[in-house]
């Protein structure tokens, strides 16, 4: 059965993400890149939470979670 939340959650987060991308920008080094590397451990920890089982997707958590640690402290 198809989740009908699931199309309306990744608008919310896709806005979410663009704003906070945007904001990140008036921000002064390091601080931008660790607010999108804590966006990137955020978004993956939450596609950890929702994967209900999906491979796929908890695949996909765990590589926005190791990005975002790198973007927050490795990646500048």
């Amino acid at each position: 059965m198809p989740d009908p939340l699931r199309p309306f959650l990744g608008i919310i987060g896709l806005a979410l993400g663009l704003g906070l991308y945007t904001l990140s920008d008036r921000l002064p080094p390091p601080w931008n890149h660790a607010l999108v590397g804590l966006y990137f451990l955020a978004l993956g920890g939450a596609a950890l939470v929702y994967a209900r089982g999906e491979r796929w997707i908890q695949v996909l958590g765990a590589l926005l979670i190791v990005y975002g640690l790198l973007r927050a402290l490795v990646l500048r």
